[in-house]
């Protein structure tokens, strides 16, 4: 089984732009959306309403910057810091071109860090890329398999 891409958006217009995104990027992964920080980390730490949800850590997170709750960062933070999910790859996709949210991000260990493209083609080009590599090209480290099945990890 493909392992779940996990979306974090709360903007509903960037939401709808990015899934149409993935979708026409034709790629399996089921998309998962969190609206706010606090549920994507309940949702990664398995706890609260998400507590009953299959083991095994997303893909790829696609995460926004300014988020209601907990925003991007402290999400970022909290997931580097845990042993069992400082290896999924952490995209930063947001609207801010600001220095600081920029240096931040590379400092708490992000993957890579995209500025919205404001153009609908452009940004479509830029999420189906995104998709694509970490998704389906890109390597997981040792230990960590792009599937999973009901029993031991396979590649």
């Amino acid at each position: 089984m493909l392992k779940p891409i996990l979306l974090i958006e709360d903007n509903p217009h960037d939401l709808e732009l990015t899934l149409i995104a993935l979708e026409r990027s034709q790629l399996a992964n089921e998309v998962v959306v969190m609206r706010d920080g606090a549920e994507a980390l309940d949702y990664l730490q398995r706890t609260g309403k998400h507590a009953g949800r299959t083991e095994g850590n997303p893909a790829v997170l696609l995460l926004d910057l300014k988020l209601p709750k907990v925003d991007g960062l402290e999400v970022l933070q909290t997931v580097r810091a845990s042993d069992s999910l400082r290896s999924i790859p952490v995209v930063m996709l947001t609207s801010s071109r600001e220095e600081p949210d920029l240096a931040r991000a590379y400092e708490l260990g992000v993957n890579a860090y995209v500025v919205k493209p404001v153009e609908f083609k452009d940004f479509v080009a830029a999420i189906s890329e995104l998709g694509i590599f970490w998704a389906v090209l890109n390597e997981p480290p040792p230990g960590s398999t792009r599937y999973k099945r009901n029993g031991p990890d396979f590649d």
